[in-house]
């Protein structure tokens, strides 16, 4: 007898329309799909809106042909069998014009996570979304992380993982690599933390 014990929890189909429910029924509800798991997104507070919010700034400063999309939901992983929902993610400006609620993520130079004070999610931004994010050939992942006062720039995807993570306090410059080109100071941050 063969056991499967890579066989998602549910599939993505199912797990699509789940999302359509409840985001009609309880507002503020984001599911996410990963790893065959489904996960629920903490509704975000002020100050990670407002990190998020700075970050476009400082991205439309340096390439003001880009834009970072909010919340866009992004089709991730092997097969595309996964659905993120990333804080924010680089792509020019019109990249997801007429696709619907989960997008592909061809045109996305970079994601963006801010960790929020939940331990769900705070464990599927350091863990499972590097892995998901690197499986999909996303160039660039910036991890806000909130609790440790650091910022983590994931890069060189290799199809299974980022061969390259780089991680400095905040208050140190950030070097985002190519695709992106952006380096920033990230003092700030220290502003909207706990």
């Amino acid at each position: 007898m063969t056991v499967m014990t890579d066989r998602p929890k549910m599939l993505t189909e199912e797990f699509e329309s789940l999302a359509r429910i409840g985001a009609r029924e309880i507002e503020g509800l984001r599911l996410e799909f990963i790893d065959g798991k489904l996960g629920v997104k903490a509704v975000p507070d002020g100050d990670h809106d407002r990190i998020v919010l700075w970050l476009s700034r400082v991205c439309m400063q340096h390439r003001p042909e880009l834009w970072l999309h909010v919340e866009r939901g992004l089709k991730v992983q092997e097969y595309r069998s996964g659905r993120a929902r990333p804080d924010a993610s680089m792509a020019p400006d019109d990249a997801f014009v007429g696709q619907g609620e989960w997008a592909d993520p061809a045109p996305v130079l970079m994601v963006v996570e801010v960790t929020s004070y939940d331990s769900d999610t705070d464990g599927r931004d350091r863990n499972e979304k590097p892995r998901a994010y690197a499986q999909t050939g996303i160039p660039v992942y910036l991890l806000v992380d909130r609790d440790s006062c650091e910022v983590t720039v994931y890069s060189e995807p290799n199809g299974r993982r980022y061969q390259n993570a780089r991680t400095v306090p905040f208050g140190q410059d950030v070097e985002l690599p190519e695709p992106v080109g952006i380096t920033f100071q990230s003092e700030p941050l220290k502003d909207w933390v706990r």
